[in-house]
């Protein structure tokens, strides 16, 4: 962890070094596969969003109100967050027993089954309320396969990277968030232009789901020739990247989990309040056309890439801890004036989603990691990717249904008490972890 200058504790130094007898892996060639793993996933994940606004309610709850249309979708949409961190239970078993080969390949062919099931799913006209039942079952894949596609190389990057660079290396495996979200609108906002509103529900929503199976595909090969390389199996197994079981894992390191968790929270309960609930609100509202919102939205992913890099290099003067402490500040006093940007005018809202993902690239660019020194070696590959399973649940599984659903009926006011209420867990958990370190 590094202190207020950002210079490595001894601590933390020691235990992040390189294993001796090996060569350092070159960190540039891990971010490759760190990028487009993350990428591939986050893309996956924000069609499904933009489809709660804009296909599902019409798809597959016809008989609903717009709003409960919605909603309802968001339900679904919650479900794969639920079903992560089981994900992870179960692969960290497989590759324990099969390899990490295995578990890559399972769980990346699970993702694109379900990715490729929604595509062809029929609708409500075709086949009633199962249609429903099969699009949350193949949503709670989605997260589940999600949990098993943890592949331990952001720890191998971080272990690998400079001493005083660490945390722009970490930066790096965030930077597949406003990637994927980058694609994923781009792609709706394309055939929101092209076809019709009647083509559009008809077939064209399909085709994102068509293209998220196919970066999968990619994704799959482009993760295993780093990951089954000798070189990389070697640097893997001597930082003691191990898959440990759930049960220790929360029996032996359960407070650093949900430290590290609740030490994030402010950035993930942002995550899908400026990416997913804006684009719900104003349709809902109908105060701008849906093809303008995209295309701010696909502004404000620029911003967010821009934000993202900028944590990393913020991260390395003053510290990751520092950093994420601050942009929970931040995120708080955007918090405050949530209400009159998202229920104002046109330019408003689009300043609400501009400066909101300027302020979620600057804040989840170190989300990750926050407490990862408090691992044992041995217990920081799995308890990084539960750590990361739990801040998503606790964060940004029903940001966008709480949000929605308060704002509906108590207003706007409910966005500022929910993102307040996160920055406040995200400033405790960081003080406690500082004491916890000064004891130790």
């Amino acid at each position: 962890m590094a202190n207020a200058t950002g210079t490595p504790s001894p601590a933390f130094t020691a235990d992040n070094a390189t294993p001796a007898g090996h060569s350092p892996v070159a960190p540039g060639e891990i971010a490759v596969g760190v990028i487009i793993g993350r990428a591939s996933e986050y893309f996956d994940f924000f069609v499904f969003g933009i489809a709660c606004v804009l296909v599902f309610p019409s798809v597959f709850f016809p008989g609903a109100s717009q709003i409960e249309g919605v909603i309802y979708s968001f339900w679904i949409f919650a479900l794969a967050f639920v079903a992560r961190p089981f994900g992870t239970a179960l692969f960290m078993t497989i590759q324990r027993r099969w390899g990490r080969s295995v578990k890559l390949t399972a769980s990346l062919f699970l993702l694109g089954t379900a990715t490729a099931g929604i595509a062809f799913l029929p609708t409500y006209e075709t086949l009633g309320t199962a249609a429903v039942v099969f699009l949350a079952f193949f949503r709670a894949l989605q997260g589940f396969a999600t949990g098993g596609a943890w592949d331990g190389l952001p720890s191998l990057l971080v272990l690998n990277a400079p001493s005083n660079r660490r945390n722009w290396y970490a930066m790096l495996g965030q930077l597949g968030a406003p990637l994927g979200f980058l694609l994923a609108n781009a792609l709706f906002l394309y055939l929101i232009v092209a076809v019709s509103t009647e083509d559009f529900l008809s077939w064209a929503w399909r085709y994102p789901f068509f293209v998220a199976f196919a970066i999968n595909v990619v994704a799959l090969f482009a993760r295993l020739r780093l990951v089954l390389t000798e070189e990389y199996t070697f640097a893997l197994e001597e930082s003691e990247l191990e898959p440990i079981s759930t049960r220790e894992m929360l029996r032996e390191q359960g407070r650093n989990i949900f430290l590290g968790a609740f030490a994030a929270l402010a950035s993930y309960a942002l995550f899908h309040i400026v990416t997913i609930f804006p684009l719900s609100w104003i349709a809902l509202n109908k105060s701008q056309v849906i093809d303008k919102v995209l295309s701010i939205q696909v502004w404000g992913a620029c911003a967010g890439i821009l934000g993202t890099m900028a944590s990393g290099m913020i991260a390395d003067r003053i510290g990751k801890r520092t950093t994420l402490g601050l942009m929970a500040a931040a995120i708080g006093v955007f918090a405050l004036f949530a209400p009159m940007l998202m229920d104002g005018s046109p330019a408003q809202q689009n300043a609400f989603i501009l400066i909101g993902f300027a302020l979620l690239g600057l804040s989840y660019g170190q989300a990750n990691g926050t407490v990862t020194a408090n691992f044992q070696r041995r217990y920081r590959y799995t308890g990084a990717a539960l750590t990361s399973d739990f801040a998503w649940l606790f964060g940004a599984a029903f940001a966008p249904l709480v949000a929605l659903g308060l704002s509906v009926e108590f207003g706007l006011v409910a966005v500022s008490g929910y993102l307040l209420s996160a920055v406040v867990v995200t400033l405790l958990a960081l003080r406690i972890n500082r004491s916890l370190e000064a004891k130790s």
